[in-house]
């Protein structure tokens, strides 16, 4: 459910949704969402000063009711 709300609400910001793609993983340290975009938009996934990347964790970690999930915007 995280991943697929993820990758909504990152195809709403970017030009390209088409492009958009959310790998999600477990390890012993928690979930991993990792959200690989167009690179034009990965200016607009990381946001002036990294504000939309923090507002996309902040969301993502309130929708995980206390399980520890990391968001990480990849560089391809």
């Amino acid at each position: 459910m995280l991943a697929a709300a993820l990758e909504h609400i990152v195809k709403g910001i970017v030009d390209h949704p088409e492009d958009v793609r959310i790998n999600a993983s477990t390890s012993p340290r928690g979930d991993l969402l990792e959200v690989r975009v167009h690179p034009d938009d990965r200016g607009r996934v990381i946001g002036r000063g990294g504000r939309t990347a923090k507002a996309l964790r902040t969301l993502i970690a309130a929708l995980a009711d206390g399980r520890r999930v990391r968001v990480d915007v990849a560089d391809d």
